[in-house]
Formats: C-alpha cells, sequence, structure tokens
C-alpha cells in the first residue's frame, strides 16, 4: 500500500511538524528568558509605576499581555511552513515602508507618540513599526538573495536593490529619529548579503559608504554627539557629570555593587529612581546589581546558547531561503543582546537597544517569540501521520 493509499483508508491521517532536538532545546531557553524576564521587569519597574500613581505590577502586567500575544504568535509561527514568508516579503516591506513613514509625517501627531524627542510609535505606544521592520529586513533580504542567486555578485543589478530599498527604511528610521535602528538596518542586510555570496569588494564598498552616510548623520544628532562624547571622554568618572555620563555611572554602581552573586532579588537601589530606564535601556544593570557576576554570566550564556542552537538549525535547514532567514534571525536576537550588555558594563557608548525576552517592550517580546517560533519551525521537519494515535509531535517517528 502506498502512502497515498494508506492515508485514505486510515482515519486520523495528518501532517505534523516534530521538532529537532535544537529546537526543542531553543524552546526551553526561550522559555526561561522570558520567565527570568518577567520577574527581573518586576523588580525594576515597581517603584517606577507607584511613583507614576499605578500599581507596582503596571509595567509587568502590561508585560505579561505581551507574553501571551506572543505566545500565540510563535505557536503559529512554529506550525507555519517558514518558506511561506518568502511570499510575504514584499508586503511586509511595503507595509513597514509605510508605517515608518506615518510615523514621522506632520499632522500625525494624533496617533503617534514622541519618547525622549523621538518619535517612534503609534497608537498610544501599542506598536513600534520599527520592530515590524527589522522583521522585514529579515524576511526580504534571503528573499531578493535566493531570487537573485549569482547575480548578486554583480554591482548593479545584484546589490542596487537591497541599497535602495533597506537604505530608504533606514533614511525613514533616521528621521524619527533612532540611529541605532537605521545602523541594525544596514548591519543585518551586510552579514545576510556577506553569508549569500555578495562579492567582498561590494560589500565594503558600501558598507564603508553606509556608514559614512549614518556617521555624518549621527554627527548632525546632538544626543547621539552627547553619548558618544560621553562614552569617549570617560564622563561618568568626572564630578560634573552630564545625564548621559550619569545614566552610564548608574550603570556601573550598579553592576560593581552586585559583585558575584548580587544584593538579591528586588533588592536593589538603582532602580529607585537613581537609573533612569532601568526596566528598559538599562535592564542589564538591574541583572547586575540584584543578581551579580553570576547573573550577568548566566544570561550571557543563555543567549550564547540560543546563538549555537539558531546557528546550527540554519546549517541543517532544507532551503537556502530558511537557512538565510535561521541565520539573520540568530544573529539579531544574539547581537542586540550582546550589545545591551555591553553598554550595561561600559564596553560601548549607549545605543538605546533593548535586552530581548527582558527588557519591557511588547512589540519587540512579540516580534522576538515569533521569529523564535519560526526558528524552531526550520529547525522541525515534517511528517505524515498515520492514525489517531500518534498525536505527540515530540515523539518517535511512526514505524
Amino acid at each position: 500500500m502506498n502512502p497515498g493509499e494508506r492515508a485514505r483508508v486510515m482515519p486520523g491521517t495528518r501532517e505534523r511538524w516534530r521538532m529537532s532536538l535544537e529546537a526543542r532545546a531553543l524552546m526551553i531557553v526561550t522559555a526561561v528568558l522570558v520567565s527570568f524576564g518577567l520577574a527581573v521587569l518586576y523588580s525594576a519597574s515597581a517603584l517606577q509605576a507607584i511613583s507614576a500613581n499605578s500599581p507596582g505590577h503596571f509595567f509587568v502586567l502590561r508585560q505579561a499581555t505581551g507574553v501571551l500575544a506572543g505566545a500565540v504568535a510563535f505557536a503559529i509561527c512554529a506550525k507555519v511552513d517558514a518558506d511561506r514568508w518568502r511570499r510575504l516579503a514584499w508586503p511586509i516591506m511595503g507595509l513597514s515602508l509605510l508605517l515608518m513613514l506615518v510615523i514621522i509625517l506632520p499632522g500625525t501627531e494624533a496617533i503617534s507618540k514622541s519618547v525622549y524627542g523621538s518619535r517612534r510609535y503609534l497608537f498610544n505606544g501599542s506598536l513600534q513599526p520599527s520592530e515590524l521592520a527589522k522583521f522585514a529586513v529579515l524576511v526580504w533580504t534571503p528573499m531578493l538573495l535566493v531570487k537573485k542567486g549569482a547575480a548578486v555578485r554583480q554591482l548593479g543589478k545584484g546589490l542596487l536593490p537591497f541599497v535602495v530599498v533597506i537604505g530608504m527604511l533606514s533614511l525613514l528610521a533616521i528621521l524619527e529619529p533612532d540611529v541605532s535602528v537605521a545602523m541594525l538596518f544596514c548591519l543585518i542586510m551586510a552579514v545576510l548579503l556577506f553569508v549569500g555570496g555578495a562579492r567582498v569588494s561590494h560589500f565594503l564598498l558600501f558598507g564603508v559608504v553606509g556608514m559614512l552616510l549614518i556617521g555624518f548623520q549621527a554627527s548632525q544628532s546632538t544626543y547621539i554627539r552627547k553619548r558618544v562624547t560621553s562614552f569617549l571622554a570617560n564622563e561618568q568618572e568626572s564630578a560634573t557629570r552630564s545625564a548621559t555620563g550619569d545614566q552610564q555611572y548608574q550603570s556601573f554602581v550598579a553592576v560593581g555593587s552586585g559583585g558575584v552573586a548580587g544584593v538579591g532579588f528586588s533588592q536593589g537601589n538603582q532602580q529607585r529612581g537613581w537609573l533612569p530606564l532601568a526596566y528598559n535601556d538599562f535592564i542589564g544593570s538591574v541583572v547586575g546589581e540584584e543578581f551579580g557576576f553570576l547573573g550577568l554570566g548566566g544570561i550571557t550564556l543563555a543567549f550564547a546558547l540560543y546563538g549555537w542552537l539558531g546557528f546550527r538549525i540554519a546549517k541543517r535547514a532544507q532551503t537556502p531561503f530558511g537557512a538565510l532567514l535561521a541565520i539573520g534571525i540568530t544573529f539579531v536576537t544574539v547581537f542586540t543582546a550582546f550589545i545591551h550588555l555591553g553598554v550595561v558594563i561600559g564596553l560601548l557608548p549607549n545605543t538605546g537597544l533593548t535586552l530581548p525576552f527582558v527588557s519591557y517592550g511588547r512589540s519587540n517580546l512579540v516580534l522576538t517569540l515569533a521569529m523564535t517560533g519560526i526558528l524552531v519551525n526550520i529547525g522541525s521537519d515534517k511528517e505524515r501521520v498515520y492514525g489517531t494515535a500518534a498525536t505527540d509531535p515530540l515523539g518517535s517517528r511512526p514505524a
């Protein structure tokens, strides 16, 4: 009896995704990071919420709704064939460009939200278009790379479309202004182009030109100049610190006071108002204070494990698009985490990048969980199950 005839005569026949060992391990790592993130967020934000006349659980409760939405997105993306995102790449990119444009247009102040002088949110902070745009770059770039094939080694027909589209997206991010996100868009594209077979000479040419343009724009931005100047001058060590230098100084105080094992959960002092954005851009400082070197080391190892598993999944991907998408998702998640941790301990100037799964921000949380679901799907094999008894997707293959 062939498989088709067998499927017709046996009730309950269906297809399912069977997760690999790497995909299952990735789920566990993600669950640990999300759970740890909720706990740390409560400690980092409770006093901030109370000072704003809200309940102490205000931020963590809002984040929990993001976890629920993200869990649904994770489950859906883990079950949807990752190659379907290839067909949706242009619509997602088009929607991202539209939303990024809307947020900076004059007259849209009623639906956009300004935070520290940067217009990054829509609908009272419920949607951050740059997060969708990040996903658009991750999906659109591999799609076009696979479509062009060997032509990507040509300058005009090969690389120019990437530069034009991602360049427009980066320009819109700069106009918010959010130079860190613009640089992240370009970096994701550069990594995928390098892996996808672009000429190194072309890669370096556009890389240098892109960095010069972004550097020029950054030099025109007052807040970026302050951050870079403060970092290069070690302003956090000065007795007359600016607000930027003081934020970095308070991060040092938090991490330093944590020592090896930390001062204990919810026993830190920096989130009492000393450290600005302790629940967001500098939540790693709270981890360092309350859980010490062991806490920061543990979360670093967790993201390193996430990266190792993600790249193993990319290596065993069944299609070129799936492999490139897995590399992009893994890179952006781990890179963002390590940049955040580098800022916290003073290795890098403040970039405004959050810690995935941990920092407050529902758009980023939902997107990161959805992307992890896509990684799990790429690390799974589709198989046909015969009969009603075989229902466990983690179980052994049917005979």
